[in-house]
């Protein structure tokens, strides 16, 4: 949807009437169809040309204190528009996704929003760990806002291991209440988004005490601050945790407990409860609670592909445009994307996009299907959701937040300013590299169940991941130009090197080590092996799902390139490991160099025509890069005439210092 109706770079122009597919058709099938994308651009319309949703001044001219102010009133009237639609029928928590984190809210709120994680954790937590009694008392006053709430779990001292969290509840039968208490400086809760100063209410996760026993970590409910002045409640220390590389309207903050009494149903107890008179009463499995940290795993592939997305929609539109030197000296300058080396940084991270949008939709399915089973008490499918959605989460965040850095470098000096986004969009996902699981932490938690299974692979049948596992390591594979050779390369790699780590760490065993130290000691190895089996099984998503694909013959020929684009480079990433665990050779890594180069080739023409199917307002772009008429110069200048210092022409430092300065005759 080009929404600039002037006039468009007339290299932007020639890029478009290259394509050789119909762009809106590819739309429709990213958006679900084009009644989707009918109903998402009237949403971008709803919220996007409200006018009290702009800002007056640029964000990185205001301070720290205004960037919070001018996002909670943007945060105020976006969830009164969210409620606006909730009321005709045209709400839901897919819609809200998009609009407090997606596409519209990163429009809206470019550096974050102090009141996402009342609906994207607070009110799911309520809802999958709350009784049907707590749902009835929290849910419809979390829904119309009558609080505001967080959630609290992260501490100063531990954040993925979140069996060392410090913060206590400690129950009194007497009272029939719990007593929350910081007992450290490093139990203090740090980085939940509203905390600081936005949410009055949080979940927080504290370890449970009864009967003089730790039963380990548990949800609460607890107020946190005065509904009517907003003042913090007694023996709460509440406040903000100060400026980071992004994110800086998100109000993260600090929460520390002296001695704050709360009653005993403000435990969530849907899995666990501690009856009257401090009784505990467990739930039939712990892997219960994992339903929201898988959530909001889903939730951030969906969003490593949406910034991605963003990144490279700005770098390819931008690299149309920019001429810099000659291919051939009695040439013109040459527009950069016609560098190979351009392309090379650009075509595999557009590829990258589409494969995680597919990762996202298949992980979105099967976390709904788990979760229906859940709620039928069968847990069968919940250790491979949960380790898939670890790996997933890892490899989309890391790639994504590699992948917006090359576009960035791509774009030369003009990428490093604020007003390309691309310095900001970085930041926003650098984040996801680190929040809801180091991914580090992520990859070993996956890599866990990858050793369980492999040691286990004559019962995989019920486990679709990692049925590749059941193949005899010993057969054969002939190289063939194919994504499925590629695929089958990836998982015996991904078998063979699971097999390693299994054998590495039961030698150490054998030698005396501890099953944990052996653990340890082979974590490298644990780590590569998630992330090769994490990359083959997203090449075989991304593959698998295309086939399925019911589109034009145009579009099919360009969809499989995009697949054999990102197979090939993903098997060229890997090559080590590929040339250590399976039969290929260097002439065969020679072959898949070759095909990089000639899918680089055939995707030139279209594009631009790729970035412009995600469809992005220049409003989502906020880019003077990556806007969709490639009036890139202009947008610049423009953006440089905002700057506070260009209001006067003489700014007051030069009376102050540098005249002074200037006459000291040193």
């Amino acid at each position: 949807m080009i929404m600039n109706q002037g006039k468009i770079n007339p290299d932007l122009v020639k890029e478009r009437k290259k394509c050789n597919f119909k762009i809106i058709e590819l739309t429709h099938l990213l958006d679900g169809g084009s009644k989707k994308t009918e109903e998402r651009r009237a949403r971008e319309k709803f919220f996007l040309e409200d006018p009290e949703l702009k800002s007056k001044i640029p964000l990185e001219y205001l301070s720290h204190k205004e960037k919070y102010e001018e996002a909670v009133r943007k945060a105020c009237l976006v969830f009164k528009k969210v409620q606006q639609l909730q009321n005709e029928g045209k709400g839901g928590m897919d819609n809200f996704r998009e609009i407090l984190g997606g596409q519209i809210g990163s429009a809206i709120l470019g550096d974050g929003n102090p009141l996402t994680l009342h609906y994207v954790m607070f009110i799911p937590t309520i809802m999958g760990q709350g009784t049907f009694e707590q749902q009835a008392e929290w849910i419809q006053k979390a829904w119309e806002c009558s609080i505001i709430g967080t959630y609290a779990q992260t501490e100063l001292g531990h954040g993925t291991f979140i069996r060392g969290l410090e913060t206590t509840a400690t129950y009194d039968p007497k009272s029939e209440e719990f007593i929350l208490n910081s007992p450290t400086l490093t139990s203090f809760k740090w980085w939940p988004g509203g905390l600081g100063h936005s949410a009055n209410y949080a979940v927080v996760v504290a370890q449970l005490y009864t009967k003089g026993k730790c039963q380990g970590i548990h949800p609460f409910i607890v107020q946190l601050r005065d509904k009517d002045t907003h003042m913090p409640l007694p023996g709460i220390q509440i406040g903000e945790i100060g400026c980071k590389l992004g994110m800086n309207s998100t109000n993260n903050g600090f929460l520390g407990f002296k001695n704050v009494r709360i009653p005993r149903n403000s435990m969530l107890m849907k899995n666990n409860q501690v009856l009257p008179d401090g009784t505990y009463v467990s739930s039939p499995s712990s892997k219960l609670t994992y339903g929201t940290m898988i959530f909001v795993r889903v939730v951030l592939v969906q969003d490593a592909a949406t910034y991605l997305k963003k990144a490279v929609t700005i770098a390819t539109r931008y690299s149309a445009v920019r001429r810099q030197c000659q291919i051939k000296p009695e040439d013109p300058e040459t527009p950069i994307i016609d560098y190979v080396t351009q392309q090379h940084k650009l075509f595999p991270n557009i590829a990258t996009a589409f494969a995680f949008q597919y990762a996202a939709n298949w992980l979105w399915e099967i976390y709904n299907d788990v979760n229906s089973q859940l709620e039928t008490g069968k847990m069968d499918n919940l250790p491979e959701l949960h380790a898939t959605s670890c790996v997933l989460k890892a490899v989309s965040t890391a790639d994504a937040a590699l992948g917006i850095e090359t576009c960035r470098l791509a774009c030369g000096g003009h990428g490093y300013m604020t007003a390309s986004n691309l310095p900001s969009t970085y930041g926003l996902v650098t984040a996801m590299c680190t929040y809801e699981g180091e991914n580090t932490v992520l990859l070993l938690q996956s890599a866990r169940f990858l050793i369980k299974m492999w040691q286990n692979r004559n019962n995989l049948q019920h486990f679709p991941t990692l049925s590749y596992l059941c193949t005899p390591l010993t057969q054969k594979i002939p190289f063939n130009k194919s994504v499925d050779w590629i695929i089958t390369i990836l998982q015996k790699t991904s078998a063979r090197k699971i097999e390693l780590a299994s054998n590495h760490i039961n030698i150490r065993i054998d030698k005396g080590e501890t099953s944990e130290l052996a653990w340890n000691n082979t974590s490298i190895e644990l780590v590569e092996a998630a992330d090769i089996h994490g990359r083959a099984f997203i090449v075989q998503t991304f593959h698998e799902s295309v086939k399925k694909l019911k589109v034009s013959y145009e579009l099919n020929v360009v969809l499989n390139q995009l697949v054999q684009l990102y197979a090939v480079t993903q098997a060229l990433k890997m090559a080590g490991h590929i040339l250590r665990f399976s039969d290929m050779n260097g002439s065969e890594l020679g072959a898949l160099q070759n095909w990089l180069e000639d899918l680089l080739s055939v995707m030139r023409p279209n594009a631009v025509g790729l970035v412009d199917s995600f469809d992005f307002r220049d409003e989502v772009l906020a880019s003077a890069l990556g806007a969709a008429d490639g009036n890139v110069y202009e947008r610049l200048f423009l953006a440089a005439k905002q700057s506070p210092l260009n209001i006067e022409p003489v700014n007051n430092s030069f009376h102050l210092y540098l005249k002074p300065f200037l006459k000291s005759n040193m």
